[in-house]
């Protein structure tokens, strides 16, 4: 019998986010830090829309770009908090989650062989995505001394001929880094410089706890070369509504549209019609989680310093990437020593890509109770891990 199987698809291996949870399920007492889903319910008056629409009988399909209500809803959105203007018509368009948008952003921009660089740590979608677009992932590791932002130099010399898209993944979700207008400009010049494309996932954009955030797509030639995907799964806590974003030139989002059509056809129309009370009437609420987060954050920055555990203050997304190298153990084998030995889950590095390695992801898209109980635990671990040594 032949082999019913594509290479490329049994050479790509599953995510290593999901190992250590399935574990977590068939234990008693253990405390999980490693999922990024909020644990906020969708706000009220979200939900009330999907129910409404469902009462109203709203079950058909939506046009491929979805529903031009919402699509105006997001360029004017998207125009007052970051500045820059897209055409609802022909310049946006609403995918299944973000995660559909960089696939499909990817399909629509690559030919094979195709260079994507992928700063990493980063998320763990975009070397498969790029991959089964046909494209090389070029690996980019960041620096733990730069706090995990790309720097120009280091753009510079990832660039080759064959370079044809960028993908800036910030807020970044393993560290929580967060790229400053200074840093946006200083690549955009390499970028404008070498002619080559830009794929800012910026679903974590609501979750930033610093004054000077801005897109890249707002700078200075830079919308024409941007492909902009974000989303409602983190801001407004509606993971399982399954709704995201891009907002592109026109002559991207209709190429991106073409495989829309014909592998989805439209985002659900139920959850559509939520989002356009999310981005109307929401505000409130995004900022009120927000600051619990914010306040959940402080307190691990504090916590890992009285523990005199090496972490740098992260400034976006829901995610703290403290440093283990003192341990002598790999990332995977501390994380699987803890969950053994004290019952707390969290990701290693290395799931993000191999400049991971010796450093653990946190999330902290839990309540603080059930934060403070994890710590407790990490604490005794360390400790009896430099008694060891």
């Amino acid at each position: 019998m032949r082999d019913p199987l594509s290479k490329t698809i049994v050479m790509i291996q599953p995510s290593g986010i999901r190992k250590f949870f399935d574990i977590v399920g068939t234990m008693e007492d253990a405390i999980s830090l490693g999922v990024g889903e909020p644990d906020f319910d969708t706000p009220w008056r979200i939900r009330d829309e999907g129910i409404y629409s469902l009462e109203q009988g709203r079950t058909f399909y939506t046009s491929n770009t979805g529903l031009q209500e919402l699509r105006q809803e997001i360029s004017a959105y998207v125009a007052r908090k970051y500045d820059v203007d897209y055409d609802p018509k022909s310049e946006i368009m609403v995918t299944i989650g973000g995660s559909e948008a960089i696939d499909i952003a990817l399909r629509a921009m690559l030919d094979p062989g195709d260079e994507v660089i992928i700063p990493q740590p980063s998320y763990v979608s975009y070397e498969p995505c790029t991959v089964l677009a046909g494209g090389k992932p070029v690996f980019l590791p960041l620096q733990e001394k730069n706090e995990f932002r790309l720097t120009a130099e280091e753009l510079e010399n990832a660039i080759t001929e064959k370079t044809k898209v960028l993908i800036l993944p910030y807020p970044n979700n393993p560290t929580g880094a967060v790229m400053r207008r200074s840093d946006l400009e200083a690549i955009s010049a390499v970028i404008r410089k070498h002619d080559i494309f830009v794929l800012t996932d910026e679903i974590y954009s609501e979750l930033c706890y610093m004054d000077d955030y801005c897109t890249i797509a707002s700078l200075p030639g830079m919308k024409e070369r941007t492909v902009y995907i974000n989303g409602f799964s983190k801001a407004f806590a509606m993971t399982g509504w399954r709704l995201g974003y891009a907002c592109a030139p026109a002559v991207i989002l209709k190429q991106m549209l073409k495989i829309h059509q014909f592998a989805i056809m439209c985002a659900p129309t139920t959850s559509q019609y939520a989002a356009i009370v999310a981005l109307k009437s929401c505000d409130a609420e995004v900022a009120e989680m927000k600051e619990e987060y914010n306040e959940r954050r402080r307190y691990l920055v504090h916590r890992f310093r009285e523990m005199g555990l090496k972490c740098f203050e992260p400034f976006g997304a829901f995610y703290i990437f403290p440093s283990i190298q003192e341990f002598g153990l790999s990332s995977d084998e501390f994380a699987t020593k803890l969950l053994q030995e004290k019952r707390v889950a969290v990701v290693p590095g290395t799931a993000f890509g191999a400049s991971g390695e010796g450093f653990i992801r946190i999330s902290y898209a839990y309540s603080l109770d059930k934060l403070k109980a994890a710590l407790e635990r990490i604490e005794e671990f360390i400790t009896e891990l430099r008694e060891e040594q």
